[in-house]
């Protein structure tokens, strides 16, 4: 956990110098209630709140927008710990990611919120390292992977620098791939889990836009929204993923299979969310098919 602490920290000061220290505010108001839901659970078991409380509070802030109110970032917390982590009994036993949990109930509570207004990042210089938030004036209605797909020359340096609206962490991918790379050397993170996402992803998209049913390229599909940020840092959960390697492979492309199309064909505009916990939904029964499908092999019966 502390692992994934230092990875996500270059996510977290790309988004105070694109979008100001209140970003910073946002990261502590979801972590001090994360807390205080976790303690609430564990100190009727007599056990003490472990650094995954501050994990799950950090890649929830991170997740969402720069000017989501602080009272939405608070009931998301809770909502993430409460009943995404403690209502399956606690550390290590939670089916589902914990901070997607919670960005899913702000994203289906509050859509206007989450996903109608978007701001545009500061740029060039110091950025916002002297600023508390863009401006009013710097708050748009224009969502990126709209644009995006209809095919607008969004170009590649804007994408991958964080120069693009975008929700907090997944602003700058130089700096989620630099924690990814961390994660990865750390063996953290799986990377059978985040080649076969990202993999199947781009390979689908490809596809989609080599009939005419898809807008971007693959290459700016995976720069853009949040897909980059949800196979590092999301995806890879070793509680809520898969743990064999056949298993982390499928489960993976059933995640990049899903997030393409829930992009292109659904209502939503960014498909890593669902699309994740989708996977987590079909990761045990990945599991259970393979093992099935080993004990045939091997003429016996599965356990």
């Amino acid at each position: 956990m502390v692992a994934v602490l230092t990875a996500v920290g270059p996510a977290g000061l790309a988004a105070v110098y694109f979008y100001g220290w209140r970003a910073l505010a946002v990261v502590a108001v979801t972590n001090a209630f994360a807390f205080a839901t976790e303690y609430a659970f564990t100190r009727r078991r007599g056990e003490p709140v472990t650094s995954a409380a501050f994990v799950t509070g950090t890649l929830l802030a991170l997740s969402l927008p720069p000017a989501v109110p602080f009272w939405m970032c608070a009931v998301g917390a809770v909502v993430a710990i409460g009943f995404g982590k403690e209502l399956f009994g606690g550390m290590g036993r939670n089916v589902y990611n914990p901070a997607l949990v919670g960005r899913a109930f702000l994203y289906v509570s509050f859509p206007v919120a989450i996903t109608g207004t978007w701001t545009e990042p500061f740029w060039g210089g110091v950025g916002g390292l002297t600023a508390w938030a863009p401006s009013a004036d710097a708050v748009t209605s224009a969502t990126l992977l709209p644009i995006l797909a209809k095919g607008a020359p969004i170009g590649l340096s804007a994408l991958f620098w964080g120069a693009m609206p975008g929700s907090l962490g997944e602003t700058c991918k130089a700096a989620v791939l630099l924690g990814g790379a961390y994660l990865l050397w750390r063996r953290v993170a799986a990377w059978e889990i985040v080649a076969s996402m990202l993999g199947s992803f781009a390979v689908l998209t490809g596809a989609l836009r080599a009939a005419g049913l898809a807008g971007p390229d693959p290459l700016r599909a995976v720069l853009a929204g949040g897909i980059l940020y949800g196979a590092v840092f999301m995806a890879t959960d070793p509680v809520s993923a898969n743990r064999t390697r056949a298993g982390k492979v499928l489960y993976g492309c059933v995640i990049g299979t899903a997030a393409v199309l829930i992009r292109e064909f659904g209502n939503f505009p960014e498909g890593a969310m669902f699309a994740i916990l989708l996977g987590n939904t079909f990761g045990p029964i990945i599991e259970e098919a393979l093992s099935a499908w080993k004990a045939r092999r091997a003429g016996g019966q599965p356990a």
